[in-house]
This record gives C-alpha cells, sequence and structure tokens, in this order.
C-alpha cells in the first residue's frame, strides 16, 4: 500500500510534477509507463508473499492479505485513469474540425 500512496501527489504539487513532465516531452507516455510498472510492482510483491507464507511459512495472512488489496487497489486505479483517458479521446475524436 505504500508504494500505491508514494505514487500519488500530494494537494497542490500536481501543477509542479506536470509542468516538470510537460517541458521534458514524452511526460504522458512517462507517467503511463511508470503506473504500468506501480501496478506489475505491487502486483510481485504481493506474488511474493503469498508464495513466502505458503511456501516457506514466513510472515502471516495478514500481511499477504495486505499486499494484495493493495495490488488489486493499484490494478483498478489504472483502470480508472485508462477509462478516463480513453473516454477523453473519444471526446475529443468527435468534435469537428
Amino acid at each position: 500500500m505504500n508504494v500505491l500512496l508514494q505514487s500519488i501527489p500530494a494537494p497542490g504539487m500536481e501543477s509542479a510534477s506536470v509542468a516538470t513532465r510537460g517541458s521534458g516531452g514524452g511526460g504522458f507516455a512517462d507517467a503511463i509507463g511508470a503506473a504500468i510498472a506501480n501496478v506489475e510492482t505491487t502486483q510481485s510483491q504481493a506474488q511474493v508473499a503469498a508464495s513466502d507464507l505458503l511456501v516457506h511459512g514466513n510472515g502471516d495472512v495478514h500481511t499477504v492479505a495486505l499486499a494484495a488489496q493493495s495490488a488489486e487497489l493499484s490494478l483498478e486505479l489504472f483502470q480508472q485513469v485508462r477509462n478516463k483517458f480513453v473516454s477523453a479521446y473519444q471526446e475529443i475524436m468527435k468534435m469537428p474540425m
């Protein structure tokens, strides 16, 4: 869950990070790539936590449940962002030229 919270900017910090990324070109692609990497990282952490518990007996059920929930939430967040982007793209494509 800490990984997910670290990727969310603090209120008032959005404009600074967008301005920094926007001036370098490819900021959107970098942001999407980072979001995908974040989802993959949280999912692999959940998988490692589950296998450590089941195979090696390390950890506890609570930690595995938290890791799995964090992975699920990060995937759902990414899907919602993707859906908003597709919706915005479709609206732009409907605009007359």
